[in-house]
């Protein structure tokens, strides 16, 4: 920086403003600054120490407990990361994400993130990454579970609205399916029945599963007749692979409820492709009220993971952690035309 300003004449501080305070410089002479800095080679001060002179790093963190490319191919992941770039875009900070995905170097990639606060995306109860991010003393939230000491979580009740839309999926039911998310870092396929165990340690699953089988129950069946077929992720391909399997087994589903549009959207495919009329033949449900849930005459469930991104970028910026108190997030059942009329038999 020295010698930027004596090859422009003017003092380091002068200089130095010319970067970080320009409206502090006259125009022509933050002109003569930075072409003395081009011909030097001299690119400016440097971010990284920047940010450590202001101790803020000018960047929100989101722990995205997936594949990188999640963010941007999952509906419902980016509709979340929406909402968090709106706060960032208001507040004039930038959006790190910082993809885990089960290795040991998880929480070094959470240790070295540069950034002034967390939002770690729903994750399994026993994943590292929490500790390590409420280690950071940094402020940080966690979009729908799990909960940590110190870490304020963000989400709907899923077990009451899987509760909700559950009652809509198994009505006149005589063999409902859940569609479910994995149900460990596994992410196995695999067929349960009955309440889930030990083993489901995404808590989001392990909610939902909850919720649906308290809708079966209500609706007098005995819950080993609920079949919970789990699909390795949250994919409309997989759901249609697991779908179709179940048409055609010896004992196919006549509802199936599934833990996201994605997920049901497969379904209605599977349903297509063997012949089974919806609702009649078989009824079927979805999560979120994603863009093509209407197209598709998909009962759903709607939440807004953008609302959600919002409050939890409020919180992981620092800002009062009353967002974290107010009324939990909302949602609504719509009902459309995949599902029977209450009290219809299949």
């Amino acid at each position: 920086m020295r010698q930027v300003a004596d090859a422009a004449g003017v003092s380091v501080m002068t200089a130095s403003y010319a970067y970080s305070q320009p409206e502090r410089v006259a125009p022509g002479t933050a002109a003569k600054v930075r072409a003395a800095a081009e011909k030097l080679g001299y690119p400016g001060p440097h971010p990284g120490a920047r940010s450590l002179r202001r101790g803020r790093a000018g960047s929100l963190g989101v722990v995205l407990g997936e594949r990188l490319a999640y963010a941007f191919d999952d509906p419902q992941a980016a509709r979340f990361l929406a909402g968090v770039a709106e706060v960032c875009a208001a507040e004039g900070v930038g959006l790190t994400l910082v993809p885990i995905n089960g290795a040991a170097s998880d929480v070094q990639h959470v240790n070295e993130a540069v950034v002034d606060g967390f939002i770690v995306w729903t994750t399994s109860d026993d994943d590292p990454v929490l500790d390590a991010v409420a280690a950071s003393g940094l402020p940080a939230v966690v979009h729908a579970g799990p909960s940590r000491r110190g870490l304020p979580v963000v989400g709907i009740d899923d077990r009451a609205a899987a509760a909700a839309i559950g009652r809509l999926a198994f009505t006149g039911a005589a063999r409902p399916v859940v569609l479910s998310f994995p149900v460990n870092r596994d992410r196995t396929r695999a067929l349960f029945t009955g309440p889930p165990g030990p083993a489901v340690t995404y808590p989001v699953t392990r909610h939902r599963w909850d919720g649906f089988l308290d809708a079966w129950r209500q609706a007098g069946g005995a819950p080993a007749d609920l079949r919970i077929a789990v699909c390795p992720a949250n994919a409309t391909a997989h759901g249609e692979a697991v779908a179709g399997e179940l048409f055609r087994s010896d004992d196919p589903p006549d509802a199936i409820a599934a833990m996201s549009d994605e997920l049901a959207l497969g379904a209605l495919r599977a349903a297509a492709r063997a012949g089974r009329s919806v609702p009649r033949a078989v009824a079927i449900t979805g999560w979120d009220d994603s863009d093509a849930a209407a197209p598709a005459g998909l009962t759903t469930l709607r939440q807004s993971l953008r609302d959600q991104g919002r409050r939890c970028a409020h919180i992981a910026l620092g800002h009062s952690q009353s967002t974290a108190s107010q009324d939990p997030p909302s949602w609504q059942v719509i009902q459309r035309t995949s599902t029977r009329p209450l009290g219809v038999t299949g």
